[in-house]
């Protein structure tokens, strides 16, 4: 949102030289808080005199926690409605003061919930009429100066609940006899760079939204609709732009060159990953067109595989948890997404077209948004190794860490109790991947150079990685322009922002749906992992749904526990109760708030041995002289207030 005075901001400072000697700029990044401009997300409570506002986000405390809505100012709002208001200015003493500025109506309907998170993160969801107006103008692209692609067997292979449809691959034996053995595999992608052009409308607001957003029940969506699905959509049977990559791979996997083309092609089939899994395997009929195509997808991925295992990028396995809803978007349940070896196949191929573009871009000299991922640092590698050698293993000191290093702590738990826990304590060391310009490597990937090339339709990065190949390979019109390179910089700081903030939302939103699906099993019982430790309680992962929860440190016991931040434990000081992240407990839903999305645990059982609660100390000396005690400093207050009346 636009920044207000009084507005407390994170900001990137840059030294600049002027007349008047050295001075800073500041960039903004993220605002912090501010008067004139906060908005809060909360329910709306009727009073006789005033309203109040009272937030649904988590852990809103201190002023924050409810705000007062003066007479006249709640603009018709009514008891239980879920409302957004805004700050009043010029109060600084008690509850702030805030007028409603839109009225969003029932907080407890089930598609509300991806409702609140974008109202509560500023994720722009309503499109300006200006850029539906672009994209409604659009029109098909002939093949003009294009290559013609429309012969090669490219197919669509996406999740079944996949919402965009901007990548597609074909794989054949390469004939050249140099190669014996490798193969040529064709990465096509929607040419989202021919409609969205640089200062236009439809450009202004993908940049400003940075990406999609992706919620269970919709999408705030980068492009509008008429691009995302229809003109950018690569659907069976029908002619559309691509910018696309053609690599040639040795027996071993490796990709040993490449070229990038901008063309028209025609998508043979639009397969699901469980599909074409079927296909590879032979369990489900398919046509011969589509089962060659398959098969020679996924002899080539096969090959890809073994080169990125010789790689050794990082390799957590972290189960993925799928939330379905009915039609009137109520969860009705919530399931580990099986990992196929189709996704496999078409995650490797997208990785060797990034490097592709990466590399080209390098090589032709330029610029280029990386996507960047650096290696752990000094004090997360310090937490790590103290969570590993709880469970006997070691992540040794003095030597340059190296993805391998980390996968051989992930196999050594592969088939025990522990793996769940190490996958999250190595998933926890990593630093966050963002956007920049100067390229300092991919750590999870192993790669030296890696842009994002293969989803336009969702992610600005890949648009500007499009228009800078279009304008170093002379691709035709929509080139990267020379006020999109000044700013690549800016750009980039603003999308890694963007990507963060979808993060979040995507996140809050599933803690909702997770709560509200678990709302009528208060009193249950359900096994889980500790997650997460803190001075305040414990974090709880539920075994079932994936869904985390919090115990009170007040509910675990009549006594002290002693926090260890090195080792993240808490130490019960009469029990010797030692929880750390990773061990089994056994807990009870004692609170489920669909609204905040927080689910409240109490802990019964650790390790299968329930937990102590050690009662309170017993007062010392039996009763009778404990009421003397008592009495006796009755007399000596009585006795000091006498004396203090006589003076």
């Amino acid at each position: 949102p636009a920044l207000g005075a009084g507005d407390q901001v994170l900001a990137k400072l840059h030294a600049v030289h002027t007349d008047d000697g050295l001075s800073y700029e500041a960039r903004p990044i993220k605002r912090l808080a501010g008067e004139g401009t906060r908005r809060m997300l909360g329910i709306y409570r009727a009073g006789p005199e005033a309203g109040r506002v009272v937030p649904v986000a988590k852990g809103a405390k201190g002023a924050d926690k409810e705000w007062i809505v003066p007479r006249g100012a709640a603009e018709g709002s009514q008891e239980g409605e879920l409302v957004e208001a805004e700050a009043l200015p010029g109060r600084r003493l008690g509850l702030p003061h805030g007028r409603i500025v839109a009225r969003l109506g029932d907080p407890g309907a089930p598609r509300q919930v991806s409702l609140i998170a974008m109202h509560e993160h500023g994720i722009p969801y309503e499109v300006p009429a200006e850029v539906l107006e672009e994209a409604a103008a659009a029109e098909p692209v002939a093949l003009g100066d294009r290559e013609d692609l429309r012969d090669l067997a490219l197919v669509t292979i996406d999740p079944e609940d996949a919402r965009d449809h901007d990548d597609a691959v074909c794989a054949f034996p390469d004939d050249d006899t140099a190669n014996r053995g490798g193969w040529i595999v064709w990465v096509a992608i929607a040419d989202v760079a021919r409609y969205v052009r640089p200062g236009s409308e439809l450009d202004r607001e993908a940049r400003r939204r940075g990406n999609s957003t992706y919620f269970p029940d919709r999408v705030a969506p980068m492009l509008p609709e008429r691009l995302s699905a229809d003109l950018c959509s690569l659907m069976d049977g029908v002619d559309r732009p691509c910018l696309a990559v053609r690599m040639v791979l040795n027996e071993a996997g490796e990709k040993i060159g490449h070229r990038f083309a901008r063309g028209l092609m025609r998508s043979r089939a639009s397969l699901s990953s469980e599909q074409a899994q079927a296909a590879a395997n032979g369990d489900a009929p398919a046509d011969a067109l589509r089962r060659e195509t398959v098969e020679a997808l996924f002899a080539a991925g096969a090959a890809a595989h073994g080169a990125r295992e010789r790689r050794q990028p990082l390799d957590l396995d972290l189960p993925e948890r799928r939330i379905e809803l009915d039609d009137e978007g109520r969860v009705t349940s919530v399931r580990v997404r099986e990992r196929l070896d189709a996704h496999r196949v078409i995650e490797e191929f997208m990785i060797l077209a990034n490097v592709a573009a990466a590399e080209t871009l390098e090589e032709k000299r330029t610029p280029l948004l990386y996507r960047v991922h650096e290696e752990p640092n000094p004090e997360k590698l310090d937490a790590l190794r103290e969570t590993v050698e709880t469970v006997g293993l070691t992540l040794a000191k003095g030597q340059v860490l190296k993805t391998r290093h980390l996968n051989d702590l992930l196999r050594a738990v592969e088939a025990g109790e522990h793996r769940e826990m190490i996958n999250l304590a190595v998933l926890r060391a990593q630093t966050q991947a963002y956007y920049g310009r100067e390229n300092f490597s991919h750590f999870g990937l192993n790669l030296r150079a890696y842009a994002h090339f293969t989803s336009p339709i969702r992610r600005y990065a890949d648009l500007i990685v499009h228009r800078a190949l279009i304008r170093a390979c002379k691709l035709g019109a929509g080139g990267l322009s020379p006020e999109e390179i000044e700013r690549i910089d800016e750009t980039a700081e603003h999308i890694s922002m963007t990507e963060r903030r979808s993060m979040e939302a995507e996140r809050d939103t599933v803690d909702r749906y997770l709560a509200a699906f678990l709302a009528d099993r208060v009193g249950a019982e359900f096994e889980g992992r500790i997650s997460g430790v803190q001075r305040f309680g414990l974090f709880v992962k539920l075994d079932e749904s994936g869904a985390d929860g919090l115990v009170p440190i007040s509910t675990l016991g009549r006594e002290y526990f002693r926090y260890d931040e090195d080792s993240r434990t808490l130490t019960g000081e009469r029990s010797g109760t030692v929880l750390g992240i990773g061990q089994p407990v056994t807990v009870r839903l004692v609170e489920a708030e669909p609204l905040s999305g927080g689910l409240i645990l109490e802990v019964l059982s650790v390790e299968g041995a329930p937990a102590r609660r050690p009662q309170r100390r017993p007062r010392s000396g039996p009763p009778e002289r404990r009421k003397l005690t008592r009495e006796r400093i009755a007399r000596s207050k009585a006795k000091r207030k006498a004396g203090r009346r006589k003076a």
